[in-house]
């Protein structure tokens, strides 16, 4: 018996990677680090902007890392194991973690910065074109 998908649809052609993106977001999304999505206010003239905010206490700006690979805006955190230090009682963990946001076509990374353990990256979305382009009809004999 074969599985029917919400983009098994014959009226969506070529949506096989976003669907296969989706199922790999939905099993990696663990809950750490927690984070905000924030929509900033815009001059009329201007495109929309968004803000995603991520709780990082505890790491520095070299223990963090945000790049974008093809539609996807990937953050990442490594803290470095510091062996010198003897704990009584442990309760911060040096935890890694990588946390995957998919951006739509055209989405832009205007910047990052890191305040008070809250990592802020902003992104940019331009208003789509309009596109309509006429399909010319050839007629065979």
């Amino acid at each position: 018996m074969s599985r029917m998908t919400p983009f098994a649809s014959p009226l969506l052609l070529g949506f096989d990677a976003m669907e296969k993106t989706l199922e790999r977001l939905a099993k990696a999304n663990d809950g750490y680090p927690p984070y905000n999505i924030e929509r900033l206010r815009a001059d009329a003239d201007a495109p929309e902007r968004l803000r995603i905010t991520l709780a990082v206490a505890g790491f520095s700006e070299a223990e963090l890392d945000v790049t974008t690979e093809e539609n996807q805006l990937v953050i990442r955190g490594r803290q470095v194991e510091q062996g010198e230090r003897d704990y009584l009682y442990r309760g911060i963990a040096a935890r890694q973690f990588q946390r995957v946001f998919v951006l739509a076509d055209g989405m832009q990374v205007s910047g990052a910065s890191l305040k008070n353990g809250l990592l802020s990256v902003d992104l940019i979305r331009p208003e789509p074109e309009r596109m309509v382009r006429k399909i010319n009809i050839s007629v065979s004999q």
